[in-house]
């Protein structure tokens, strides 16, 4: 197994974990799309951060709260987007402020940023509006190219925006700051059996390969039914491997490759 190592070569380097809250009423209802956990969870794989549970949440309190303590606590980084904006439902950073147990004042340096933009645009402001400048203490500033009013640190904790454009950016800015784990690397091989077939081999090659994560996808290729194999880990040498042992395992049942990248 030849698992990275860190510069005294002799304790092996860690992948960092993550979790993702997805706060809204609007994306359990299902009027709103959410397109933010891909945008995410390709950054940090790429970023060779194991992205470990993801969570839709109601504006809800107590929910909001409990969810935020529990997974701050079981991991490296907590990323939350939406309920950072000026409405009644827009209860995000009272709740973050609740979970540390901290006041949530008005930021001088948010509320700069926002009367500078409110300016420019000729824009009134008002106590809504200035709420967006309403940072927990001890918070540290997400940038907001976008719309002036900014996301916000607390802890191991990335508060940011709703708005996909606006939640990128945020994003965006603070991925340099985030410690770095070896590289998830990800191979797939499509053929035309269905999954009954392949599950009893599979499970096989996945007790060979305990250090990677290995999946099938049924879908379409060319609009015939196919099955994508999916192998996903950091371990150059397995990842060195896997790919000829899933086309042959797809050879071996009679099975014609379709595509492999």
């Amino acid at each position: 197994m030849n698992t990275p190592l860190s510069q005294d070569q002799k304790t092996p380097i860690s992948s960092p974990t993550a979790a993702v809250i997805l706060i809204g009423n609007e994306l359990l209802s299902g009027r709103t799309q959410d397109i933010n956990l891909q945008y995410m969870a390709s950054k940090l794989s790429a970023l060779g951060i194991t992205l470990r549970e993801t969570r839709i949440i109601p504006d809800d309190e107590a929910v909001v709260v409990d969810a935020v303590n529990t997974l701050r606590d079981a991991n490296d980084y907590v990323f939350t987007t939406g309920g950072i904006g000026p409405t009644h439902d827009d209860i995000t950073a009272d709740c973050i402020a609740s979970a540390f147990g901290v006041a949530l004042p008005i930021h001088p340096v948010a509320e700069q940023l926002l009367l500078a933009y409110f300016k420019e645009r000729d824009i009134q402001p008002n106590e809504d509006r200035m709420r967006m400048a309403r940072i927990p203490v001890g918070g540290e500033l997400i940038n907001n190219p976008v719309s002036a009013a900014p996301g916000f640190k607390m802890g191991n904790v990335f508060v940011m925006a709703g708005v996909p454009r606006i939640m990128q950016a945020m994003f965006d800015s603070i991925l340099p700051s985030l410690r770095r784990g070896p590289v998830i690397q990800s191979i797939s091989v499509t053929c035309n059996l269905g999954e009954g077939t392949l599950a009893a081999p599979l499970r096989e090659l996945q007790a060979q390969f305990p250090m990677l994560d290995l999946g099938s996808y049924p879908g379409k290729f060319e609009g015939a039914p196919r099955v994508m194999l999916v192998a996903r880990g950091s371990d150059t040498e397995a990842m060195s491997q896997i790919e000829e042992a899933l086309q042959g395992l797809v050879t071996t049942l009679g099975g014609d490759i379709e595509k492999s990248s």
